[in-house]
């Protein structure tokens, strides 16, 4: 039972006793550094509904506590702050009681529990993964780890562009320059080869806009008349009419770019449960539109096009299906939400994990169907997340100017390799063993960096300021982790036993407490989809260690039960490291 679960029906009572008014809402904060005290009732909410002084209420509940209340050693009250002093017994039990859990803060989904689907990657197949998708990925995995983690099961998907004008370009740039050239002859990952046609159709179209522009015409007509682009529209025809050739090319060239995805995925160690293909569901959706005709839900133009009047809710009015007949992305978004439901019945929720541009679409998808009746409708969230740009500036991906995911991981292994070295803290390891290190710890720089912003928040990624050995980062997370193990190694003699001891030190009191917080992080963290909190109380455990370690002697020490208890709260605070950052997906090594 954590703390707060013990002090608040303590705290109620005792409202409930002096001043005979029950309450239910009871507002707990850390103790701030300069007041002595664990954890703070914040008085001033009650202030609405008990007159008087904030002080004077403050401290005849804090006098019930001692009296009554067996954790509570003493208090002090600052203004409208109630500071509340935890006996040492409270936490030795606590921690005596966790270190058989390795999982500490996990919990198992209930049987009948709702489970969450969580979208995300969700690419184009004409071009590969880039930084942009590599925020998309990590935040999208690491927030399904955090829901699986609270108690709920969880599917992980993604929903894959396959169809459409773009891709086309690609294939059209191919036919034309690529002399049947694969990525087995190219030595070139699939997804980049496509990549590179679809740059090739982008500079042969503005070539021939050139063209027509100095005959005479408008650019916007030049645009509407160059010859390439009239033949990808054509092509994209011929696929929506199921051309055999067209679509023995469209097959072939997806193959690749799903080969070079799966590579990419592996690498940055994100997976999937199932995949959604758009040339499978862009015609989902339109029997929902007839439904939500007869309902009355939706409503028809003259000229045959269906829309929604959403203008009552604060939104605008929306077209769910063209006059000519033909779907659109809502209408799409709508069928494929319905039908993962019925693919998988026990899903009670969804989270997409799309750029925050896109905010709009999301509310009006949600709203509409929240309005066709579906239950599971109430439990939608749009993981909104903001753009990530590099010190160079924004990329553009037609002009070949992308961040490539692949690229980015490399560099972050030899940006972490050329550090390591300079640091001159690899010594006596193998050449295979230095090659592995540089890449856990280069993935764990740049998934870090990643993750400890809030996901709302755009942010500039510096790939050298990731890899500091010093500071809010993975790496130096993770060498803490490194530390720890080195003294556990060291460590000749039982620590498994619970130790005897009666006291603590303020610093191992302090790291207790942090390590007390975990099970309520990843709570939160699940609640607001977001693994910046896993990461930043990650990053403030080892800050806390790193003091414990720099003020008092573990292995040095010479009351044999203190040293033993020491080791054991090294370990259980290594443990924690591993588990966070196992939510986050990044790897903790054992040495460096």
């Amino acid at each position: 039972m954590s703390l707060q679960e013990i002090l608040k029906p303590s705290i109620q009572r005792a409202i409930q006793t002096i001043f005979e008014i029950p309450i239910e809402k009871i507002e707990f904060q850390a103790t701030r550094k300069d007041f002595e005290g664990d954890i703070t009732m914040v008085i001033f909410p009650l202030l609405k509904i008990i007159k008087g002084n904030p002080v004077e209420i403050g401290t005849k509940i804090g006098t019930y506590l001692v009296e009554n209340v067996t954790e509570v050693e003493k208090f002090n009250v600052v203004a409208g702050f109630l500071n509340i002093v935890i006996s040492d017994d409270f936490y030795i039990k606590f921690f005596n009681g966790i270190q058989s859990n390795d999982q500490l803060g996990f919990v198992a989904a209930a049987a009948n529990e709702k489970a969450v689907m969580v979208e995300y990657s969700s690419p184009n197949t004409n071009k590969p993964l880039h930084l942009g998708h590599v925020r998309n990925n990590l935040l999208g995995y690491s927030v399904a780890e955090i829901i699986k983690a609270s108690g709920k099961k969880v599917y992980k998907t993604q929903i894959i562009n396959d169809r459409g004008i773009h891709i086309c370009k690609s294939m059209l740039a191919w036919q034309k320059y690529g002399n049947d050239e694969t990525p087995e002859s190219s030595g070139l990952k699939g997804d980049k080869l496509v990549g590179k046609y679809y740059v090739e159709f982008d500079k042969e179209y503005k070539s021939q806009i050139n063209d027509l522009i100095a005959q005479g015409f408008t650019e916007e007509d030049a645009k509407k008349q160059a010859p390439i682009i009239h033949e990808a529209q054509q092509m994209l025809l011929d696929w929506e009419a199921g051309k055999p050739e067209v679509i023995t090319l469209w097959k072939t060239m997806n193959q690749w770019v799903y080969d070079g995805f799966a590579q990419t995925y592996k690498n940055l160690g994100v997976n999937f449960d199932s995949y959604y293909y758009e040339s499978n569901t862009y015609l989902l959706g339109k029997q929902v539109v007839q439904f939500g005709l007869e309902k009355g839900i939706f409503e028809k133009d003259p000229d045959g096009s269906v829309w929604i009047d959403l203008t009552p809710d604060g939104l605008d009015r929306k077209i769910v299906l063209r006059s000519d007949g033909t779907a659109v992305y809502m209408t799409q978004d709508i069928g494929t939400a319905i039908q993962r439901v019925k693919d998988f019945p026990d899903v009670g929720g969804m989270v997409y994990t799309v750029g925050n541009e896109q905010d709009y679409h999301f509310k009006v998808l949600f709203l509409i169907l929240k309005k066709l009746g579906f239950e599971w409708a109430e439990n939608l969230y749009h993981l909104s997340y903001g753009m990530v740009e590099l010190p160079s500036g924004k990329m553009k991906s037609r002009e070949g100017t992308v961040v490539d995911a692949d690229d980015l991981m490399e560099e972050m292994t030899s940006t972490a390799k050329a550090i390591s070295e300079e640091l001159g803290k690899l010594d006596g390891y193998s050449d295979d063993e230095k090659a592995e290190l540089y890449k856990t710890i280069g993935l764990g720089a740049l998934k870090y960096y990643m993750l400890k912003v809030d996901p709302k928040k755009s942010m500039m990624f510096n790939p050298e300021e990731s890899v500091d050995f010093a500071g809010n980062t993975g790496p130096f997370i993770q060498y803490t982790y490194a530390r720890i193990q080195s003294i556990l190694r060291k460590a000749n003699f039982d620590f498994i036993t619970p130790s005897l001891i009666e006291l603590l030190h303020p610093k191992e009191k302090e790291l207790i407490k942090q390590i007390e917080l975990y099970p309520e992080v990843i709570q939160d963290a699940a609640k607001n989809h977001s693994p910046a909190l896993v990461a930043n109380y990650t990053y403030d455990l080892v800050k806390e260690f790193n003091s414990f370690y720099q003020n008092v002697s573990i292995l040095g020490e010479e009351d044999f039960n203190k040293k033993v208890f020491r080791v054991q709260l090294s370990k259980k605070v290594a443990d924690t490291i591993k588990s966070a950052f196992q939510l986050l997906g990044i790897e903790v090594p054992e040495r460096m």
